[in-house]
């Protein structure tokens, strides 16, 4: 369970909660090998370690967002290049579509990417890490998290 902040208005404390559900072949490997590599990025991230992209249930999202989550990223091998053929492009047309849904549920579709991470990767993923995280930090902490638990509609 991700820890909510305690005082959501003082905000100079705070720092950003990014899930990531990664794809255990190319995404995955590419976060280990940024790793291995030193590549420095900031920690604000927890990894979600998934067989295939196209295993992420929308549901893992909101649950990340209703658990204090400020972003969530989707990461999977890049297109073509699936351990499971076409996983990653059922993730993108799913999740999509999904992002549609995403203000409907009083959340920022600004708050939800999807990346294409190889094992090769190691110093994209560090950069994207760090971009992300950035971005999060300009639009603030999710705070519309309570009223997703309540599975009421944010306004």
């Amino acid at each position: 369970m991700i820890q909510q902040a305690s005082d959501s208005t003082d905000n100079s404390k705070w720092q950003p909660r990014i899930v990531a559900f990664l794809c255990n072949w190319c995404s995955y490997a590419g976060a280990d090998l940024a790793g291995m590599s030193r590549f420095a990025y900031p920690a604000a991230i927890k990894i979600v370690r998934l067989p295939c992209s196209g295993r992420v249930d929308p549901m893992f999202i909101i649950k990340s967002f209703e658990q204090g989550a400020d972003l969530v990223l989707v990461s999977g091998c890049h297109p073509g290049d699936c351990h499971y053929t076409s996983g990653n492009y059922h993730a993108r047309r799913k999740l999509l579509a999904f992002r549609e849904l995403m203000t409907f549920l009083g959340i920022d579709p600004r708050r939800f990417k999807i990346s294409w991470v190889s094992a090769a990767e190691g110093a994209k993923w560090s950069s994207l890490v760090k971009e992300i995280t950035a971005e999060v930090i300009a639009l603030g902490p999710f705070e519309n998290y309570s009223k997703l638990r309540a599975g009421g509609i944010a306004e």
